[in-house]
């Protein structure tokens, strides 16, 4: 038992040195993880805004072509409105003689 209660604060002592030595390489580890993802992180964003200019300029263009097809559209149905129209030609009612037909539930037996 004398031995047990000398022997084992050393082991702990050495599985504590271990575990801190652990615990240290992988911090060590997650730093360099998270310096290379802020590097990527980075080299992402520079991509990005180099399309935000290209971005800006679809922009300016699709507003100009927006604005030039109205402009189109407006000629082209202000033309369609010049176009003279043909006046309806007007339908005179003729006047006819409204023939009177007799049918036979209409005649009566004394008619006949």
């Amino acid at each position: 038992m004398e031995v047990l209660s000398q022997a084992l604060p050393i082991v702990i002592d050495i599985l504590l040195i271990v575990l801190i030595t652990v615990f240290i390489i992988v911090g060590i580890k997650i730093i360099g993880i998270m310096n290379h993802t802020e590097r990527l992180v980075n080299n992402i964003e520079e991509k990005v805004n180099t399309f935000n200019t290209f971005f800006g300029f679809m922009n300016v263009v699709n507003e100009k072509f927006a604005g030039v097809t109205e402009k189109v559209a407006t000629i082209i149905e202000d033309l369609i409105k010049r176009v003279p129209r043909r006046k309806p030609k007007k339908v005179t009612p003729v006047e006819t003689e409204e023939e009177e037909y007799v049918f036979d539930e209409d005649i009566e037996e004394e008619d006949i």
